[in-house]
């Protein structure tokens, strides 16, 4: 690492545990409440739509309305947290998110509900920018792979433990819908106040941002847009997010309604997805790097993922929808989402990194949106869930043809 690198960087003393090491637990621990926090919903839904008289496309617009928020505020607080500190941005949107998770609990109308996930979703919307941005600081370039991968992997152990609290506490022992968001609101605070005490941040003088923000500004060359490669890789993540979103959303009512699945045995098949992830996004990652080409990777994953959600919705088999939802976990988006960012990043100019970022992380969470209510209004239509299982398998489809009209060099490490 040069002097230059070393000094950009916050200030480095020597610890018994590395400073660095304690950034990638704080920040995975925070994807893993994130994620938690956003899953907690998703097994009780049909206890929701008992209780206010609920169709399927308006539990749907509970999880959309959470995703719009949250995405609307990517590009804001990533800006915000440039200017004036990323934990003055982030800390307090932890925290927010973890009041108004418990003030979901509280809610007496879905009017109430829809307002508060909403504003939850405002809170959750601090994290990504300014997170990757300090942990891109502080951890060093040779473990800055494997300390993001780590992080990363907190999104899959959120969405397993949100899905095993909520069904156990729910539909296992029988307390209200209300009883998840209660109890994941108090971590959700405290782990907001941890990454204020530990995470530690190199402010920058008001000057140097002004200098910054004009260099910037002459540097940015919006035409990496007109890219066919960088096109293309926008429609797969957006199709990529679009199944995952979907999944992940209505795998627990389609499992209790359409599969029979009752208590905590439907938080359990459900976390079998992202369980399975998280060696799948090591070993996909590992082996991209190692290649030093990401086409082979997304050509062999996507299809799979395809047919394994498919084969989810359509095969009869309990024992077969147990290993397609397994296969789903080792291909689908959390596996490709490493492969796809480093084919954005061999193909936009460093310059514009953080703007073609900020566009692929909303353009992916834009999907979150759709899903949820889409497939909501489908169930309403068609009767069954399945269909939407076949669209999120058609969109895969879609997003493997548009990668097929990309070009690749092999990248050298």
């Amino acid at each position: 690492m040069s002097q230059l690198e070393h000094n950009s960087a916050p200030e480095v003393k020597k610890e018994f545990i590395p400073y660095w090491w304690k950034v990638v637990f704080v920040f995975s621990l925070g994807w893993a409440i994130m994620y938690a926090d956003r899953t907690i919903l998703n097994p009780v839904m049909p206890n929701l739509a008992a209780e206010f008289g609920l169709t399927n496309s308006q539990l749907g617009l509970l999880n959309s309305v959470f995703f719009l928020t949250y995405a609307v505020l990517q590009m804001p607080s990533g800006a915000l947290g440039d200017k004036f500190g990323r934990k003055y941005v982030l800390v307090p949107g932890f925290i927010l998110f973890g009041v108004f998770t418990a003030i979901s609990g509280i809610a007496t109308s879905f009017a109430f509900l829809l307002i508060a996930r909403a504003i939850t979703g405002l809170g959750e919307g601090t994290y990504y920018g300014p997170q990757y941005a300090l942990s891109s600081d502080a951890i060093p370039k040779k473990n800055l792979t494997v300390g993001t991968a780590i992080i990363n992997s907190g999104m899959a152990i959120g969405i397993s433990g949100g899905y095993i609290l909520s069904s156990y506490l729910t539909l296992e022992m029988g307390y209200s819908w209300r009883a998840p968001f209660y109890v994941m609101s108090v971590p959700t605070v405290l782990v907001g106040i941890m990454i204020w005490f530990i995470i530690r941040e190199k402010r920058r003088t008001n000057k140097q941002v002004e200098e910054n923000t004009t260099v910037e500004k002459e540097k940015i060359d919006w035409s990496f847009l007109k890219n066919r490669n960088i096109i293309a890789v926008l429609i797969m993540v957006f199709c990529s997010l679009y199944g995952f979103f979907m999944v992940i959303t209505w795998l627990p009512q389609y499992l209790q309604v359409e599969r029979g699945f009752q208590g905590s045995d439907v938080g359990f098949i459900s976390s079998l997805i992202p369980w399975a992830s998280i060696p799948g996004a090591l070993i996909f990652a590992y082996l991209s790097d190692k290649l030093g080409r990401r086409k082979p990777l997304i050509f062999f994953l996507v299809p799979i993922a395809a047919i394994s959600i498919f084969a989810v919705a359509y095969i009869q088999s309990i024992p077969l929808m147990i290993v397609a939802l397994i296969v789903y976990g080792l291909t689908g988006k959390l596996a490709l989402d490493p492969v796809l960012i480093a084919f954005v990043a061999d193909n936009a100019p460093k310059k514009v990194y953080s703007t073609i970022f900020g566009i692929y992380n909303f353009v992916g969470m834009s999907s979150s949106i759709l899903a949820p209510y889409i497939t909501g209004a489908i169930v309403d239509v068609a009767g069954t869930m399945k269909t939407g299982f076949f669209v999120s398998m058609v969109l895969l489809g879609i997003g493997f043809v548009a990668m097929l009209f990309t070009t690749e060099k092999k990248t050298t490490v």
